[in-house]
């Protein structure tokens, strides 16, 4: 067995029983999956369902748990209500975590579970993530972070273990698509959520649609920066965007990375 998951199923069980907040990212699945294993029925998967999680995870995430036979919770979050998120000022993510694993943290209360889990992990020390504060103000885990592991052991532990998310692409909440200080609107986020779905249909993994009012920055990891040398699929995707609502569509040059609204504004890693 491998040191670095043999370290988070001992951290696990002496939780004695726990939450996960359970995405369905590579990280929390992991966190799941070894939570399932240390502690078994004791382990419960809590999903936020709000505007702010495209549908698809919230598919695979199910899908997931049944595989795994591990319960799993639905809760719904009005994310948009939560008192200044809306206005996406820089410290939005703050807001949203404290407010959502706050109501996490009641949901395991009532189920009698002693502790709440999520699935930061060492990598995400090195990047502005106003949300960890909130977790830390609330007492709440992060056992693969206290495993000391980092981004390239999950995914080497998750697929040595088989599941299917080890290559999974990074996936972030919607609202880290918009600028500091854009309004978040239902509507908004419903229109990055199906143009991403749609460019992922299309054959692209590893993608953000940045919106900036009316115009989409696209960002690309090398493979799909390089199929966009093809002026017919560039063509096809310019006239798909513009049929989601966006007046102008351009390609960032920088490619995808983690964090790029923090070289705009103080935005979280996304």
């Amino acid at each position: 067995m491998n040191s670095g998951y043999a370290r988070l199923l001992e951290l696990l069980q002496d939780l004695g029983s726990v939450a996960v907040a359970f995405s369905g990212g590579v990280d929390s699945t992991l966190l799941a999956r070894a939570a399932r294993e240390a502690l078994g029925d004791r382990a419960v998967a809590v999903t936020v369902r709000s505007c702010f999680v495209p549908a698809r995870e919230l598919e695979a995430a199910a899908a997931f748990c049944t595989a795994e036979g591990l319960r799993h919770i639905l809760l719904d979050v009005d994310t948009l209500a939560i008192p200044g998120v809306a206005g996406n000022p820089p410290e939005r993510c703050y807001l949203c975590k404290k407010a959502i694993f706050t109501q996490i943290t009641e949901k395991a209360r009532d189920l009698g579970l002693q502790w709440v889990a999520e699935g930061s992990n060492l990598d995400d020390l090195g990047d502005y993530r106003p949300g960890m504060r909130a977790i830390r103000e609330l007492g709440v885990r992060s056992p693969l972070l206290e495993a000391g592991l980092n981004k390239a052991e999950i995914r080497a532990i998750s697929k040595a273990l088989g599941l299917s998310t080890w290559d999974k692409p990074a996936m972030a909440c919607l609202a880290t698509r918009f600028v500091t200080g854009q309004p978040i609107s239902a509507p908004g986020l419903a229109r990055v959520a199906a143009t991403e779905a749609w460019l992922s249909k299309q054959g692209f993994r590893q993608l953000r649609v940045r919106e900036h009012g009316e115009l989409a920055r696209l960002e690309l990891d090398e493979a799909g920066m390089a199929r966009l040398r093809d002026p017919a699929l560039a063509a096809k995707i310019h006239k798909a965007l513009l049929g989601f609502g966006y007046r102008w569509v351009t390609l960032d040059l920088g490619g995808y990375r983690t964090g790029s609204m923090n070289n705009i504004d103080t935005g979280e890693k996304g």
